[in-house]
């Protein structure tokens, strides 16, 4: 499991395994309410970490169980990097630690699409073995909604009749996926999109400098959007796209004509260029909408960003539009690729079709 050369399915392309942050930043309140539960003796054996991805529920959960593991001190998450217990946990050696993932399929080398019932065998073998030694053991599951239907069930088991000294920690982005009696056998923490300062230093601290704020702001609070974005050089292609809506209603076809040339490239392991355009137009429709109800976001994404949304959305009748405009353009996006369509001509399509739209 620690062999740096197979394909980890809980971690970010481009960023570190969330077991090897030292620290857990925005999310005071779920850190919290996890310390108080241990102040008072009152440690649960199932935690569900929820929120959007990419805002730490990864980071919290090792966390997490890097302080059971080391019995930390209830005033601090905050561990000993160099403990012996951590550095165990770090390469995944810690014999009362068990991580229940994706597996990669041994014919294909390919991660699977869920996480089977053999995996939570697993950990029921685990917990069984390990209780022989005493003493905490821990286990996460990341992500808990991407087990299958027999998998979901095998845990349940496992929840209702919990080992002793045992701490189960499940992360999920779509909790509602997930059945009702899991989620009542659990103590939810739920994780908010990060300020955007925290997220400033987030990507600092992962060697991503400059228009941290800028790049925050895009991501939503969320570090690994954001980690996405930085690789496919989003933020440049964000503000192009900010640019092109300077002079709505009237449309400059040569650059339209360039953003839609931008989707066509190949996919990558970075990701794929059409996806990205789909987006980032959708993030600055978004945008507009919440600037016709709520007025101009801050801080912007964008130069000038702030005065063309107010501009073109600059009341809730214009929000109204801008809102049907974004759902109308994801449905076309999906509609274009399931029967193939060029990316280029469709977002081609797209931007006239917003360009379109009643100007105010």
């Amino acid at each position: 499991m620690s062999d740096d050369t197979l394909p980890e399915p809980d971690r970010l392309p481009g960023a570190p395994h969330p077991r090897d942050a030292d620290r857990v930043l925005g999310q005071n309140h779920a850190v919290q309410d996890f310390l108080s539960a241990a102040q008072v003796g009152r440690l649960h054996h199932g935690w569900l970490l929820t929120g959007p991805r990419g805002t730490g529920k990864a980071t919290l959960a090792w966390a997490m169980a890097k302080w059971l593991l080391s019995e930390g001190d209830t005033d601090s998450l905050q561990t000993d990097p160099d403990a012996p217990v951590v550095r165990r946990i770090r390469a995944l050696s810690e014999p009362r630690l068990q991580l229940i993932r994706k597996p990669v399929d041994e014919k294909t080398g390919r991660i699977r699409t869920e996480i089977t019932v053999d995996e939570i065998r697993r950990l029921q073998s685990f917990f069984h073995m390990s209780a022989a030694e005493g003493g905490r053991r821990v286990a996460i599951i990341d992500a808990a909604d991407e087990m299958n239907t027999a998998a979901a069930n095998a845990l349940l088991k496992q929840l209702e009749e919990p080992p002793r000294d045992a701490t189960l920690i499940l992360i999920a982005h779509q909790p509602g996926r997930l059945l009702p009696t899991i989620r009542s056998r659990c103590r939810e923490l739920r994780l908010q999109p990060l300020p955007a300062d925290d997220m400033a230093q987030i990507l600092s601290d992962l060697g991503i400098d400059g228009d941290a704020q800028q790049l925050s702001a895009l991501a939503g609070g969320s570090v690994g959007e954001a980690v996405r974005l930085a690789a496919q050089d989003g933020l440049p292609l964000y503000r192009r796209i900010v640019q092109l809506f300077a002079d709505y209603p009237r449309l400059d076809r040569r650059a339209a004509a360039g953003l839609a040339e931008t989707a066509a490239g190949r996919a990558t392991a970075d990701g794929d260029p059409f996806d990205l355009m789909v987006t980032l137009l959708d993030r600055f429709l978004t945008r507009a909408a919440r600037t016709g109800l709520l007025g101009a976001p801050f801080p912007e994404a964008a130069a000038s960003e702030a005065e063309v949304l107010t501009r073109i959305s600059p009341d809730p009748q214009a929000a109204r539009l801008w809102a049907t405009a974004q759902a109308e353009l994801s449905a076309r996006a999906r509609a274009g690729r399931a029967v193939n369509l060029d990316p280029s001509a469709l977002v081609m399509d797209m931007l006239i079709g917003l360009a379109n739209q009643p100007a105010r």
